[in-house]
């Protein structure tokens, strides 16, 4: 023992290397507990309200106060500078790139305008902006009705409830204008008491009901995907359900595929309009997102909307949802790399293979329609019946149903190819099935020559084909934003003006 404590009395020099071990230990002990005291003051200072919030409270900044980070992810909805193989998220002229589709919507507001939506946050801008909506020079003027608002806004349900559904689905459109003014946000899927997720539309809670469903009976995880199931999917105006009202219905009674939709409105005898050419009684895909999603692998693993496009992640020690809503092929490490272990380039392969191949299907399909309407309009020039069209508008119809419902959806092929891939391949035996009958009755109709295509290479041009005035609908819409918009605008600024923010 005593030679121990000789020996060290000779090398001071491990005393002092373990009394320095000690003190760095205790340094970086020290600021372990100082971070972790930090982050937890920074998770309770993240949740403390600062505002009271209404329970339609439409105004997305007001929210922003108590949830600055999800409100400062939710802002970036305004970037408009991604841009995939198809698409992106900046306004894209589809009609321009593809002019079939004006021949396709020969008498429907989408031959006169077709721009690809933008951001959440864009959402009232290009809604006024649209031909479609026309350009009304009154409250009782104008081509669309007011349920056109129902998805683009957090003062819809507060417009809801303040004068009942029913009532908010009568009127024009132009009626309720300087009433919605707050872009798709927080009020949309969020109760401000609890910030439980929740559903504000009506028709998706109808549509579930005639299921003996309740949505309250779902879970947290269902939620993530049905409140996007609120507007991302196919739905009519049913013109019957209430006398002067067009009520929002989702039309799943059958079911949600393709084929089931087709089935329910043929029953009931919908159609959203006349064709211009062939006088097919249309339909007219809105945008079967939750449906095609439905069928695919992802949702048949359990994996949520918000998962991919609203995926979580963390600042400063609080994990939260990113509230920029996006295509996952803008930010694929949050998203797609959580569950695949491919590289990122390997992803984006995967991606555009299927969309590759299903757009060259889809555009044969588009091709043979576009043929069909034309044919079917020199039938009837060479005096064709009803009854001997009847059949062949009928295979239109169906065939492009649908194309549309594989066209209009956002990345369907990707949701689920291998049903879209079916529905389209369906599509074109009916489109062909309707030339064949159309060939044999322009024969008997002593016709026997091709019927020549027509110069559609340009929006333009086919517009100018199927009869449009574009001149004329661009100065109402001109004068609509010189003379209306602005009173709208003003009201609204008045309105929200004297609404108080209550603090805690």
């Amino acid at each position: 023992m005593e030679n121990q404590i000789l020996k060290n009395a000779r090398k001071p020099w491990v005393n002092w290397a373990v009394f320095g071990a000690t003190i760095i230990v205790v340094f970086f002990l020290g600021l372990l507990a100082a971070s972790i005291i930090e982050r937890r003051a920074e998770s309770e200072n993240v949740y403390t309200p600062k505002v009271k919030l209404t329970n339609f409270e439409p105004r997305n900044e007001v929210w922003g106060q108590n949830f600055p980070r999800e409100y400062q992810s939710y802002y970036l909805t305004s970037d408009t500078s991604f841009h995939s193989k198809y698409n992106g998220n900046a306004t894209i002229d589809m009609l321009e790139i593809d002019p079939r589709l004006v021949v396709l919507w020969a008498g429907y507001g989408f031959s006169k305008d077709y721009k690809q939506g933008r951001g959440h946050f864009y959402a009232i801008t290009d809604v006024k902006n649209t031909l479609r909506t026309g350009g009304p020079k009154n409250a009782e003027d104008g081509p669309m009705p007011s349920t056109c608002w129902t998805c683009k806004s957090p003062d819809v349900p507060r417009l809801m409830n303040e004068r009942g559904i029913i009532k908010f689905y009568k009127g024009k459109w132009a009626s309720i204008g300087h009433e919605i003014v707050n872009p798709i946000g927080c009020a949309d899927c969020h109760d401000p008491a609890t910030m439980n997720l929740r559903i504000t539309r009506p028709a998706l809670i109808e549509a579930f009901e005639r299921q003996g469903k309740d949505v309250k009976s779902f879970s947290h995880q269902e939620m993530r995907t049905l409140v996007c199931a609120q507007c991302h999917v196919e739905y009519y105006f049913d013109k019957h359900k209430t006398e002067g009202a067009q009520y929002l219905t989702f039309p799943w009674d059958k079911g949600k595929t393709a084929d089931d939709i087709e089935k329910y409105y043929d029953e009931i005898q919908f159609s959203d309009w006349e064709h211009g050419l062939s006088k097919a009684p249309m339909l007219k895909a809105q945008h079967p997102d939750f449906e095609v999603y439905s069928t695919g692998i992802h949702a048949e693993r359990g994996v949520s909307c918000a998962d991919c496009h609203m995926p979580y992640k963390t600042e400063g020690g609080q994990k939260f949802t990113n509230h920029q809503l996006q295509s996952p092929l803008n930010n694929i490490a949050n998203s797609c790399q959580v569950c695949h272990r491919e590289e990122a380039e390997k992803l984006v392969k995967n991606v555009y293979d299927r969309q590759d191949k299903i757009i060259q299907n889809r555009d044969a399909l588009e091709i043979l329609l576009v043929k069909a309407h034309v044919e079917a309009k020199a039938a009837w020039d060479f005096g064709a019946k009803e009854v001997d069209m009847k059949d062949i508008l009928q295979d239109i119809r169906h065939a492009q149903w649908r194309w549309d419902y594989s066209a209009a959806g956002h990345g369907s092929s990707f949701h689920s190819p291998v049903e879209i891939s079916r529905v389209i391949a369906t599509g074109i035996v009916i489109a062909q099935d309707a030339r064949v009958k159309l060939a044999r009755l322009l024969s008997k109709l002593g016709h026997y020559e091709e019927i020549a295509y027509p110069d559609i290479t340009t929006k333009e041009k086919a517009q100018k084909y199927i009869g449009l005035d574009m001149g004329k609908l661009k100065a109402e819409k001109k004068e609509f934003k010189m003379n209306v918009l602005p009173e709208w605008n003003k009201k609204a600024e008045e309105r929200q003006k004297n609404w108080a923010i209550e603090r805690y």
